[in-house]
């Protein structure tokens, strides 16, 4: 059984991480007398990582600044009959360590998620700071963050080469003032990032959502097969240091070590 999920629908995306985690989930559970692994899931919204993982027995906490996003989560949860395992937490990340202290007050989480976060808070070392704060020694730290050098392909793509340039040379990645996102990050700066707060030890940078922009329609629309080989390719793409940059995502896992 997968633990997670993840990936959206119509995408070959999603299976390198969702293995990493679940290897995760299975390593904590064998560590913990009750089997059931704690996990934190920042930015969590309405669950589409926290849902499969409470599915796979995981005693979720979901911390999200958006109530509308955490009502979903809790229809969502009950309607997958996980409702018990899942903890709804209105909050930030700066505020995480505060509204998960009863968590980290008894040895912290065993996996902590941090995925789609780092783009968008004010302070994205301090974020990745509260990350560590909450994981238990030994626990994983996931990550997944939109990509600077996929977004600058992605322009040149719709041949909005201004906004390509914008995205590369910008100290954020930004393309202008009407982006959504306040930064874009590569490989080493999200290590720089995670390995920064002392707490943290990078084990593994790979690429998610690789072939994205690339599959052409005929192959999206060539059936199971088409698409279980294009997963494929994304699985092996996924590790190699020449492609994992231009994914749409980059996913890095990095483990606590004690402070």
């Amino acid at each position: 059984m997968n633990a997670v999920a993840g990936e959206r629908p119509g995408t070959v995306s999603g299976g390198a991480v969702r293995r990493v985690l679940d290897a995760e989930v299975e390593r904590a559970r064998s560590a913990r007398p009750d089997g059931r692994p704690r996990v934190v899931d920042v930015g969590g919204g309405s669950g589409s990582w926290a849902v499969p993982l409470a599915a796979a027995g995981c005693a979720v906490t979901v911390v999200d600044v958006s109530p509308n996003a955490l009502a979903a989560l809790e229809r969502r949860a009950r309607e997958a009959e996980v409702h018990a395992l899942v903890t709804p937490v209105q909050g930030d990340a700066d505020q995480l360590p505060e509204v998960v202290a009863d968590l980290i007050d008894s040895g912290g989480a065993d996996l902590v998620l941090g995925h789609g976060l780092l783009e968008v808070v004010d302070d994205p070392a301090r974020a990745a700071a509260s990350l560590a704060a909450v994981a238990a020694p030994g626990a994983a730290v996931s990550v997944l963050a939109t990509s600077r050098h996929a977004a600058v392909l992605w322009h040149v793509l719709a041949g909005r080469l201004d906004e390509a340039r914008a995205v590369l040379t910008d100290p954020d990645g930004r393309y202008g003032p009407d982006d959504t996102l306040r930064r874009r990050l590569d490989g080493p700066a999200v290590t720089a990032l995670l390995e920064d707060t002392r707490r943290l030890r990078v084990e593994l940078v790979q690429g998610d959502g690789l072939l994205e922009a690339w599959l052409p329609h005929a192959v999206r629309d060539g059936g199971h097969a088409d698409m279980r080989g294009a997963a494929e390719l994304e699985d092996l793409a996924a590790g190699v240091p020449a492609l994992r940059e231009v994914a749409a995502r980059l996913h890095v896992l990095a483990r606590a070590v004690a402070p």
